[in-house]
């Protein structure tokens, strides 16, 4: 079931890509179904952490989510996309998120300055630190 959650979230990060790219907006409901299928798989016992882990990684994803979006302009669709990956993950999970993130988003914006771009989708860098995590965790 494990394989069938993360595989769920993947595929709502993929949707919320292809809404990005088009209208530069995250559907709230992408972000509160990955919470949700992250609490429910929790309480399932699917994720391997429990609850209080997945509080965590969701207060921590709060935390980094609302600093991007307060200091660095990151988009609030954003913020809650990594807010609700935190449930998902867990603390240490969200860092493995987080620093594959960066890496594609750094790439994300190397490409856009040669574009001459301003404004960029930024999720497609969620999915790279999600799918990053995927290939880390599947190792173990």
């Amino acid at each position: 079931m494990l394989h069938l959650t993360l595989a769920t979230a993947l595929v709502l990060l993929l949707i919320g890509t292809i809404c990005d790219f088009r209208t530069r907006e995250i559907p709230d409901w992408i972000s509160v179904a990955i919470a949700l299928v992250a609490i429910i798989a929790s309480l399932a016992g699917w994720l391997g952490i429990g609850i209080s882990w997945v509080l965590a990684g969701g207060t921590l994803g709060l935390f980094v989510g609302y600093g991007l979006f307060r200091f660095l302009k990151l988009g609030g669709g954003d913020a809650k996309l990594i807010a609700a990956l935190g449930l998902l993950v867990g603390p240490v999970g969200l860092l493995i998120v987080l620093f594959g993130m960066a890496i594609a988003g750094g790439i994300l914006s190397l490409i856009a300055m040669s574009r001459s771009q301003k404004d960029y989708a930024y999720v497609p860098a969620i999915a790279a630190g999600f799918i990053w995590y995927l290939g880390i965790v599947s190792q173990f």
